[in-house]
Formats: C-alpha cells, sequence, structure tokens
C-alpha cells in the first residue's frame, strides 16, 4: 500500500510541480554554469547506493561532503542556492527517486555515501532496513539542526511507529515546515 501511495502522490506532485519544475530548472541554468540537477550519491534501503537528483544549489567545484562539513558553505552556493535551500524547490526532482523506487515519501533522509558515522549508527538500530524518504520523522523534529544521535533515535521511533496515518501526519507537518521554513539552513 505504501508504494501505491507513493507512487499516485509522486504523479500528482509532478504534474503540480510541472511548471516550478521547468521554471527552477531554467533559473539554474541562466544563473550558474553546469548542469542544472546534481546526482549526488546516497545510501538507500539495505546500504545500497543510488542516485539522488536535486536542483544544483551549490557550485560545481564544491566538495561532495555534507553542508555542515564546509568550512564556510555560502561561499559554494550559487545566485539562487539560499533560495531554492530555504523553499526545498532543490528538492523537487526527488520525485524522480520516488518513482524510480529508491526512495519513498516518508522514511530517513538518505545519508551522503560519504557519512559513515550516520550510516553506522543507522545499520546498529536496523533503521537502513528502510526506504529512505523525502522526508521524515527526523525532518519535522529538527532538520539540519540535529545531531548524529538524536536523528538516528528519531528514526528508530518512526521504525517502530510506521503507518500510513503517521506517514500522512508526517506530510502534513513537513507541508507546514517548508511553509514556515522551520529548521532549513542556507
Amino acid at each position: 500500500m505504501k508504494r501505491l501511495f507513493d507512487l499516485c502522490l509522486a504523479f500528482c506532485a509532478a504534474l503540480f510541480f510541472a511548471i516550478p519544475f521547468l521554471f527552477v530548472w531554467l533559473m539554474v541554468r541562466v544563473t550558474s554554469k553546469g548542469p542544472a540537477l546534481y546526482w549526488s550519491d546516497r545510501v538507500g534501503q539495505n546500504n545500497v547506493i543510488f542516485k539522488m537528483p536535486k536542483f544544483r544549489s551549490m557550485r560545481v567545484d564544491t566538495p561532495a561532503v555534507a553542508t555542515h562539513l564546509l568550512a564556510n558553505p555560502d561561499h559554494f552556493l550559487t545566485p539562487i542556492g539560499s533560495f531554492l535551500r530555504k523553499t526545498s524547490l532543490d528538492e523537487l526532482p526527488q520525485l524522480l527517486s520516488i518513482i524510480n523506487g529508491d526512495m519513498s515519501f516518508v522514511g530517513p533522509r538518505p545519508a551522503l555515501f560519504n557519512q559513515d558515522d550516520l550510516i553506522n549508527l543507522r545499520t546498529q538500530h536496523g533503521v537502513e532496513k528502510l526506504l529512505p524518504g523525502l522526508t521524515g520523522w527526523a525532518q519535522i523534529n529538527g532538520r539540519d539542526e540535529l545531531p548524529i544521535p538524536d536523528k538516528v533515535k528519531l528514526d528508530v521511533t518512526y521504525m517502530q511507529q510506521q503507518s500510513f496515518w503517521f506517514d500522512v501526519k508526517i506530510i502534513g507537518l513537513t507541508f507546514l515546515k517548508v511553509l514556515r521554513r522551520d529548521g532549513i539552513q542556507h
């Protein structure tokens, strides 16, 4: 049922966001050198690496590390990068990962391939068995501001309590967080 829900919602969202998607794609291409999409190596279900697309909000010469590990992340932002991140528009291409089955709407956010501390802690707690999500329980309870152990505790809570209605609640709370721009850095 979760996969069917993901597919239906992803196709509806793709139709709804088709014009904004094209507009953002064009704005990224016009305001900075390089491709509009950035394909990031992420850790998926069972720790399998997959390519996750995002609209590129950072320059093409940015190191492939978590943003919080950069000495001066603002230095690497494209002219519209901050706007894309604050509005979460950079996440729109992840609908492709949901349609492809690499992600779900709700689950733990996929770790970067080199976030060994997060990957190892999730594996110790069995969280790696879950399909990663566009949003998740940790996302709405702190997003970028959470230390890794706290993030994993919330991922475990989600794993233990997951249900259709819990997912609906998380999607609704995510929508409110995005509108308010809560917990978003850069």
